[in-house]
């Protein structure tokens, strides 16, 4: 799941360099909802969600889906990928304070030595962009509401207690993602709309495979059977691998920071991740 997202800034980065990015987005869920939807058949995993939990299931789309992905790409055009990635993987810290203050998660002091690790690392890692952030405040604000949306999405998945299999949550709110991107785009870019270009097409493709089909996936099993810390510090690696893919494929400069960051977000992990003595 790391390797794909964290490869898939620079990529989307990419694709929308000549593409509207809402309807990269549409197209991309075009491809991974029928692929998902064959798991489900093969599987013989029920695509019935009880009505009574319909309103659950909006709930938890609201903030895990439309808001992380519709800010997303509006902001996305206007930063650089490691850059966009590094804001959007706040999401953790976010996710850390509000387990602790609206939901009462316990946090012993590895977790917030965690969290503290995770912050710095973040920092350091976007300390050479600082100045360029001052361009476009309004995109860097937005991806950080996104991030806290989804912070907040995933506290509300941990403690979802809908029946549904998690396959089956995960394709209805991407088929309602895809319907409520649809109209924002039309509304937003639909004087925009051209045919497919050649980037366009191949990132499409690996987002609708990759992303749609197999790593938002897994990362809402993870959020629903893992405590919100540990899952969400645990993909605290894809901003540094977007940093580092962003490097090599787009020619952004590394400096001794983001090495430093690395150091500290592997700690993070570790932090929440090894195992306790008992």
């Amino acid at each position: 799941m790391t390797l794909v997202w964290g490869c898939n800034w620079p990529l989307m980065k990419w694709g929308i360099a000549d593409y509207p990015a809402l309807m990269f987005r549409v197209l991309s869920i075009c491809i991974g909802l029928p692929v998902l939807g064959v798991v489900l058949w093969r599987w013989r995993i029920p695509f019935r969600v009880a009505r009574a939990e319909w309103g659950e299931l909006l709930h938890l789309s609201i903030p895990n889906m439309f808001l992380w992905y519709g800010l997303m790409m509006l902001a996305l055009p206007n930063l650089n990928s490691g850059r966009a990635a590094i804001l959007g993987y706040t999401m953790p810290i976010f996710s850390a304070v509000f387990g602790y203050v609206w939901f009462g998660a316990a946090m012993g002091g590895r977790a917030w030595l965690g969290v503290a690790a995770a912050a710095l690392g973040a920092l350091l890692l976007v300390w050479h962009e600082i100045t360029a952030l001052s361009g476009h405040p309004g995109s860097a604000l937005m991806l950080l509401v996104a991030a806290s949306a989804w912070a907040y999405g995933t506290q509300r998945m941990r403690r979802t207690t809908m029946q549904a299999h998690t396959l089956t949550i995960a394709f209805w709110m991407t088929a309602m993602t895809g319907v409520v991107l649809t109209v924002l785009s039309w509304l937003l870019e639909g004087f925009a709309w051209h045919p497919l270009t050649r980037p366009a097409m191949v990132a499409i493709v690996y987002n609708g495979l990759g992303v749609f089909a197999f790593a938002q996936v897994a990362w809402l099993v993870m959020a629903r059977n893992l405590p919100p810390l540990a899952s969400t510090l645990s993909v605290m690696m894809i901003p540094v691998l977007g940093v580092l893919v962003g490097a090599l494929a787009l020619g952004e400069v590394l400096h001794w920071q983001d090495l430093v960051a690395v150091s500290l977000i592997v700690g993070a992990i570790a932090s929440v991740l090894w195992p306790s003595s008992r």
